[in-house]
């Protein structure tokens, strides 16, 4: 008779004489003297989007603290060697995702990625950094200044040891931590064989939406996100474009962010938080806009008129109270206060 069992002899005296890589105490107290976070899966604080994606880090390093509204987030992902109209454009696209109250993601490269968290801070708001290599290493360095601005207004994220380098293999790892922790990716120039591609692939598996800017017809920084656009990923001109698609993947504002959902869990297709919890009193321009609307629904172009603001600014500012349960709009760009 053939033997079926395996000895497990060999395999666990093997497994007692591991020996730990570094010393766990010294691991821990390093961490503390840099004021960097580790946040396990089971944590009250480990961010619950990144839980749905088949994969998820069991552990996560942080500098900076992540908050409840980093739930309603968005990627802006694209080429390291970008031009000077691209990388306008996603700090502009990330400045108004950033007025309207949602975290701008991404990896910190040069190019795109800096471009990014660069708008999202001008505008104030916040932005998530997900590293390729471990806290402590400066990489690139090249952004050493945003590094630091990025851990004091938002935060660092990386699954990776300290003093992990940035190895080309870690790279893919890192796009779907990028991808997981947002509602949506947007690629801004790609080319063909491009990391940014790897991340939006990522976010079709994980049943994130996709978008793509488009670029010249004839330009290799194009080349991918005009695939993607091909491949049915929602053409991006504005950050109103990608607000359209992700609302439904935002709770309405009068829902608890842990209300289950009648089996008895999270509601995947409801990410986001309360927004009014969390977001500042309005301010002066948008105590203006709530003044101005009533039950009449009021198009967009008027409501800017009487507001005398540009229709930029307030497409803007009616996004952020939408998104915080203020106000509600109709179709055809029709506004009314909210019930």
């Amino acid at each position: 008779m053939r033997q079926t069992g395996i000895s497990r002899d060999k395999p666990l005296r093997a497994l007692a004489a591991k020996q730990f890589v570094r010393d766990p105490e010294k691991e821990w107290d390093y961490l503390k003297s840099r004021n960097f976070r580790l946040i396990c899966i089971g944590d009250d604080d480990y961010p619950a989007n990144l839980v749905e994606i088949p994969d998820p880090p069991a552990v996560l390093f942080s500098s900076g603290a992540l908050l409840p509204r980093d739930l309603v987030s968005v990627a802006v992902v694209g080429s390291r060697y970008a031009s000077p109209a691209g990388i306008l454009f996603a700090e502009k696209l990330s400045s108004d995702l950033a007025l309207c109250g949602l975290t701008v993601v991404s990896g910190l490269a040069l190019g795109i990625d800096s471009a990014a968290h660069r708008g999202a801070l001008k505008a104030q708001g916040r932005t998530l950094a997900v590293l390729g290599c471990g806290l402590d290493v400066n990489y690139p360095s090249i952004n050493a200044d945003l590094r630091q601005e990025i851990a004091r207004n938002g935060v660092l994220l990386t699954e990776f040891l300290t003093g992990a380098p940035p190895s080309s293999g870690n790279f893919p790892a890192r796009n779907r931590i990028i991808s997981g922790l947002s509602l949506g990716v947007v690629v801004v120039e790609a080319a063909e064989k491009s990391g940014s591609l790897i991340t939006a692939r990522f976010a079709l598996e994980q049943g994130r939406e996709v978008f793509a800017v488009p670029g010249m017809a004839q330009s290799m920084r194009s080349k991918g996100a005009h695939r993607l656009i091909k491949q049915g990923a929602k053409l991006v001109e504005s950050a109103e474009d990608i607000l359209e698609e992700i609302r439904s993947h935002i709770r309405p504002a009068q829902s608890s962010p842990s209300s289950p959902s009648p089996d008895g869990g999270s509601s995947p297709g409801q990410r986001g938080i309360d927004p009014r919890s969390t977001e500042k009193p309005a301010g002066p321009a948008e105590t203006i806009l709530l003044r101005i609307l009533d039950k009449i629904p009021k198009h967009i172009d008027e409501i800017a008129y009487e507001a005398n603001m540009p229709v930029q600014r307030t497409a803007a500012l009616l996004l952020e109270l939408e998104l915080r349960g203020l106000v509600s709009q109709l179709p055809g760009k029709y506004f009314i206060s909210a019930p």
